[in-house]
């Protein structure tokens, strides 16, 4: 996890570190996760470094290797799909999913304009991604309060 450990946090934000923890560890094919916050700021993160560490086939698996690469692509996903759906009389946009050859990249609202976006395999079980991160939403969306999207940005701030 990008955020700092646990250690001075409240228990909603340690929740919300264990409900994105979980998520890792439950999806196979996961590169990277990111909650970011509806002004386009990295609030929670998975570490991708080990992942982007490791070529394949002289590529790199992440983002640039960094939680803050994903998290803008996150934003500019939401951002264009929340302009799109405007356009059309679309309504609120609930998930969008980019299939690329050497991956995938799944954003969901969570709440406020908050989203959570992952970076996939090309090979994962699409259907198992967004079953996960409905349950993360459902699970996180009611907790996301302005004051803890507060505390996990200033836990960021404090590691870098």
């Amino acid at each position: 996890m990008t955020a700092t450990g646990t250690f001075g946090l409240s228990r909603e934000a340690r929740n919300l570190q264990w409900l994105l923890g979980n998520l890792v560890e439950e999806v196979p094919g996961l590169r990277s996760v990111a909650v970011v916050s509806s002004d386009g700021l990295l609030l929670l993160s998975s570490d991708p470094a080990a992942q982007a560490a490791t070529p394949t086939e002289g590529r790199a698996k992440g983002p640039r290797g960094s939680s803050a690469d994903l998290a803008t692509i996150v934003s500019g996903i939401g951002s264009l799909t929340v302009g799109a759906a405007r356009l059309m009389d679309g309504g609120g946009v609930k998930q969008t999913m980019v299939a690329m050859d050497e991956g995938s990249v799944f954003v969901m609202s969570i709440s406020d304009g908050s989203l959570l976006g992952v970076h996939a395999d090309p090979d994962c079980d699409m259907s198992v991604v967004a079953y996960h991160m409905a349950l993360f939403v459902g699970r996180a969306g009611h907790v996301l309060t302005p004051e803890l999207r507060s505390e996990l940005r200033k836990s960021l701030e404090s590691t870098q």
